[in-house]
């Protein structure tokens, strides 16, 4: 008898102690699944802060004239939306009250409208706009600045024609300021008559006004597509801004050449009765010439270098679009028309002599 009692007490034993090891694990389910829903919710709400940041900045740059007003509305909106995130117990709701916040700002900034009513710089000063009947393209105001300094020019403003059955090909040059991760892209065509036609995506710049990677990527700038001959567009760069300019002969087919300038032609006269807004990170000199690309050859794949542009011309390299019989640090070297544009200053054979010794094009893809 006295074994059984034993027997039976270990057993309560054992069974308080699985019991007790049981609340325990509950309990440190319990406290995991809390800590686990406190990060999830406090993650969220860091996730949140760039658009708390992005919209007090936009009233900042694009709201009231005055700094004051400006400045005052940025900061209660900050404080305001940060109140809705952190102070209320229950995030649903404080999410619901920033979204709506949030949604009003979002629709006021998408509908401050672009204008060409401004007081524009003399280099932007007129729309380009064209004209095609048949094979013949005439585009008007064709700039052609003469600089004696980057800041001190005389705008000139041409009227020329283009026979569309005479392009050769397409070149690409890529203009560095700073940083190799980012460049500035010019599309050039060549024609058999011995033209080129220049066509760079820039910024519209109002008398004053200088360009701000930061201001760009709100609603400062209109979007100005400059037409120009090489001259102009490229000894700008190399004489007079001391950037490093890369010209890349590309393997576009004339026919696809051709179908790309008419649909710049039809953007260009798009722009003269509704403008649109530059967007540093949307709507740039790269975005831009991929957005008139995809209507001619379908979907483009994405790949990071389109918007970190400066390497743009080794993502082609590795798809073939520029020369690839040389390595591609020589096809870089050997690319490079810095010198030859300062010894062909206002030469008349400008286009010819920055190509001299240039690689050649690659042969268009077999059909």
């Amino acid at each position: 008898m006295p074994c059984r009692v034993a027997a039976a007490a270990r057993r309560r034993a054992a069974m308080d102690n699985a019991c007790g090891r049981l609340a325990s694990w509950r309990r440190l389910g319990t406290s995991t699944r809390s800590f686990g829903a406190a990060f999830l919710r406090w993650a969220l709400r860091l996730l949140l802060l760039p658009l708390v940041a992005w919209a007090a900045a936009a009233l900042w740059f694009d709201g009231p004239s005055s700094h004051a007003l400006a400045g005052t509305l940025a900061a209660l909106f900050a404080a305001t939306a940060l109140a809705m995130l952190i102070v209320p117990r229950r995030l649903l709701r404080g999410l619901l009250l920033f979204a709506a916040l949030f949604l009003v700002v979002l629709l006021w900034w998408l509908s401050i409208p672009p204008s060409n009513e401004r007081h524009w710089m003399a280099d932007v000063a007129e729309l380009p706009y064209g004209q095609v009947d048949g094979d013949t393209l005439t585009l008007h105001n064709v700039r052609d600045c003469r600089y004696v300094t980057e800041t001190d020019y005389e705008a000139r403003w041409d009227t020329r024609t283009y026979d569309l059955s005479g392009i050769d090909g397409l070149d690409l040059f890529l203009c560095y300021w700073g940083p190799r991760e980012i460049a500035h892209t010019i599309l050039s065509w060549d024609f058999a008559d011995g033209q080129h036609l220049a066509i760079s995506i820039e910024t519209r710049k109002e008398v004053g006004e200088e360009y701000s990677a930061v201001r760009g990527f709100f609603r400062q700038y209109e979007l100005y597509y400059v037409v120009a001959d090489e001259r102009d567009v490229i000894r700008l760069r190399t004489d007079y801004r001391g950037e490093d300019v890369y010209l890349y002969r590309l393997r576009t087919p004339p026919d696809r050449a051709r179908q790309l300038l008419l649909q710049y032609v039809e953007k260009l006269n798009g722009l003269v009765t509704q403008p649109a807004w530059y967007n540093a990170l949307t709507h740039n000199c790269t975005t831009v010439i991929f957005d008139n690309v995809r209507p001619i050859v379908g979907r483009v794949p994405f790949d990071w270098r389109i918007l970190l542009n400066g390497r743009i011309d080794q993502m082609l390299y590795e798809q073939g679009v520029i020369n690839t019989s040389l390595p591609f640090e020589t096809l870089r070297e050997r690319s490079h028309v810095n010198e030859m544009a300062r010894r062909a200053g206002q030469d008349a054979d400008f286009s010819g002599m920055i190509r001299s010794g240039i690689p050649g094009r690659p042969p268009p893809p077999a059909r």
